[in-house]
């Protein structure tokens, strides 16, 4: 009998804490979000020095007075992975241009991961590590991928929040050298 007894206690507290949670969650339905993506377009880009695979450091005053694109990754990210391919064409594309510095941030992989990854993909984009997430937070990401293109003033004019094709990032270099169109 006392077995049966605590037994509808813990369903009636089980089911009075899941119709409290829904009554928050249904409260929250026609809200405002709380974190808005884009947080830096328009503005200047985040100050940055990070780690570059294979030793040596990138700074902001690096990239200044350069284009600049960025993208945050992780080699264990599948929508990374599928724009991997496009990544690396639009590096190749445009790994002679004086004007342009192509910069991918690594958020929170292991060095050994992304050697292994870079040996196999041979992608032209500097690769840098950010691993207490400075960067990513300075740029105000919500994880991965999400590319930035930067104007050589230094103001931040473009960014996807997801993966990008080399189409989108042609579009986003065109922005940042000072053609953007719709």
């Amino acid at each position: 009998m006392k077995v049966r007894h605590r037994a509808r206690w813990v369903a009636l507290t089980i089911g009075l804490a899941v119709a409290i949670f829904g009554v928050i969650l249904a409260s929250q339905v026609n809200n405002e979000p709380t974190y808005k993506g884009g947080v830096v377009l328009g503005k200047p880009a985040p100050t940055v020095s990070l780690e570059k695979l294979g030793g040596g450091t990138v700074t902001s005053s690096d990239l200044a007075g350069k284009v600049v694109m960025v993208n945050f990754w992780n080699t264990w990210c599948i929508p990374c992975q599928s724009e991997a391919g496009a990544i690396a064409d639009f590096g190749r594309t445009h790994e002679n241009d004086p004007d342009l510095v192509m910069l991918s941030v690594v958020r929170d992989d292991t060095k050994g991961a992304v050697a292994s990854w870079q040996k196999a993909h041979q992608s032209p984009w500097t690769i840098a590590f950010d691993p207490q997430s400075r960067a990513a937070i300075d740029f105000g990401t919500t994880g991965q991928p999400e590319t930035y293109a930067i104007a050589a003033d230094g103001t931040v004019v473009a960014s996807q929040l997801s993966a990008v094709s080399t189409a989108n990032l042609e579009k986003m270099l065109a922005c940042a050298r000072g053609s953007c169109q719709g």
